[in-house]
């Protein structure tokens, strides 16, 4: 059954985070969903949940206030215009991201005259990691926030959230000053493959949850381009082990 509730108090990205992390832990919520222009939270369950025990996990955190709008009923969701944008217009900033990364660094080995593939890997994954982490140091506790939803170290560890944009941060420095390649590599592969769990989990779950890969700036649903994203670092660090090795 879905459920739609009012919560009063969110002002960003950071507070959806926040508000849909908490009641999703609540036992029977299958998912929720959160209009954070109109305040709105639609939550799938199993059975009936009253909404005092929605008010009961929030009090930790005044500052929301949920309350019932009178649509109990189970009801058929309208389209929303996230669902009816189209694929690349979802994907936009990541898209460019990539597609800058991959030019600017073709073009440094243009440049060379010779095209050396572990120096582009190594330039392309300093672009990734200094670029990525630009995004989450840019709102920290809002990516903290939406990271601890999905990922498999951040849901019992906070800290880990807040010190991954700075481990992102220090292996694009890392790459960039060809640093100990064969520890930045190996670093790089055992982060990027414990991230890479979580993702994998709701996407085969098909959570409907905020990827957090750009921190708290960008709506970026959790899909199979959060793979694709984590699989490359991961492939390409495994490759420039095995030619350091």
């Amino acid at each position: 059954m879905t459920h739609t509730y009012e919560v009063k108090g969110m002002t960003c990205t950071g507070c959806e985070a926040k508000v849909k992390n908490v009641l999703s832990h609540v036992k029977g919520v299958k998912n929720v969903n959160i209009d954070l222009v109109t305040g709105k939270v639609t939550i799938d369950m199993d059975k009936h949940i009253s909404v005092s025990e929605f008010k009961t996990v929030l009090k930790d955190y005044p500052k929301y206030q949920i309350s019932e709008n009178g649509s109990h009923a189970m009801h058929i969701q309208p389209v929303s215009a996230e669902e009816t944008k189209t694929w690349f217009e979802i994907y936009k900033p990541i898209v460019l991201i990539f597609a800058y990364l991959l030019g600017i660094t073709l073009l440094i080995e243009a440049m060379n005259s010779v095209l050396i593939w572990e120096r582009w890997m190594s330039h392309f994954m300093a672009g990734f990691f200094l670029m990525f982490s630009f995004f989450k140091l840019l709102n920290l506790k809002g990516f903290t926030e939406s990271y601890a939803m999905y990922d498999v170290v951040a849901k019992k560890w906070n800290t880990w959230g807040y010190s991954y944009a700075f481990i992102e941060l220090a292996l694009g420095i890392a790459y960039l000053t060809d640093f100990n390649p064969l520890l930045t590599n190996i670093v790089t592969f055992l982060v990027m493959s414990i991230s890479i769990i979580g993702v994998l989990q709701s996407v085969l779950t098909k959570r409907k949850i905020k990827c957090a890969c750009l921190g708290a700036v960008f709506n970026l649903p959790m899909s199979t381009i959060t793979i694709i994203e984590d699989a490359l670092m991961i492939a390409m660090s495994l490759m420039m082990i095995i030619t350091l090795v």
